[in-house]
């Protein structure tokens, strides 16, 4: 039982920390993952902030476009640190893991855990300028954050990595990445709400991302808050979970089939 847990636990450490080695050492996708949604922001959200009255929100537009810049953060950080999947397999680096006596838990873990960190640490920086928004940061906020974002860019990356795993080329991954990922944000409820009764309100309650976006808002204002049709913190963390846990369950087939064709 001892030997299995090593045998998941340290390759899966190895992975995470490789990661973060290799994020530091690429200062610009710090400055991109950080500066693009902050410009988005400023941009989007002075334009707009006089032509739109949030909903029940006691902020204006900035402060309701806030926590769809955070998700922005975390969706993007978290999807395209699963292009080093890719990159893995051309030097590889992955198919030396593959034949390796690892764990197919390991490979999957160290990646989504690598990429979780990324994204709910750059995630969590642009948090601090919450209170320029009108937003507030106090103890209980920060509860409610931190598995907020831990949980979707978990989440987040297993969907990157079931999309990045049967590819082999960086350029098709960010042109379907790209596809995939702004209607998903857009359709999230980041920028403007979904009114009732419209087709729009259908396909945010069926957007995992959606409820991404709704555990962050619900982390700043509160389940009191009357926002719309966004749901409780509650649930839209365990809907939250359960995506995660789809996700990892698609990621750990993957990688075991990929394993079994490497043997």
């Amino acid at each position: 039982m001892s030997g299995t847990r090593t045998g998941l636990l340290l390759p899966a450490v190895a992975l995470w920390r490789r990661e973060m080695t290799r994020f530091l050492r690429q200062k610009n996708r710090i400055v991109g993952a950080l500066a693009t949604p902050l410009v988005f922001w400023l941009l989007i959200g002075s334009g707009v902030g006089s032509t739109f009255q949030p909903p029940g929100a006691e902020t204006d537009y900035l402060g309701y476009f806030f926590p769809g810049t955070v998700v922005l953060i975390l969706l993007f950080t978290a999807i395209f640190s699963t292009v080093s999947i890719i990159e893995d397999r051309r030097e590889g680096f992955l198919q030396g893991v593959l034949v390796a006596p690892v764990a197919p838990a390991a490979i999957v873990l160290g990646k989504c855990l690598g990429g979780m960190t990324l994204a709910a640490a750059q995630a969590a920086l642009f948090c601090a300028v919450a209170p320029l928004a009108g937003l507030p940061m106090d103890g209980m906020v920060v509860a409610r954050l931190v598995p907020a974002l831990l949980v979707g860019g978990f989440a987040l990356t297993a969907l990157g990595f079931v999309v990045a795993w049967p590819l082999e080329s960086a350029q098709g991954f960010h042109a379907l990445m790209n596809i995939l990922l702004v209607p998903l944000w857009l359709l999230s409820g980041a920028l403007f709400p979904a009114r009732p009764d419209s087709w729009m309100a259908l396909v945010v309650s069926v957007n995992p991302v959606a409820y991404v976006t709704a555990s962050v808002r619900r982390a700043f204002y509160g389940d009191a808050a009357a926002l719309g049709l966004v749901p409780s913190y509650a649930t839209a963390m365990a809907v939250c979970a359960v995506f995660a846990a789809v996700m990892l369950m698609v990621c750990l087939r993957l990688v075991g089939r990929g394993r079994g064709g490497s043997q």
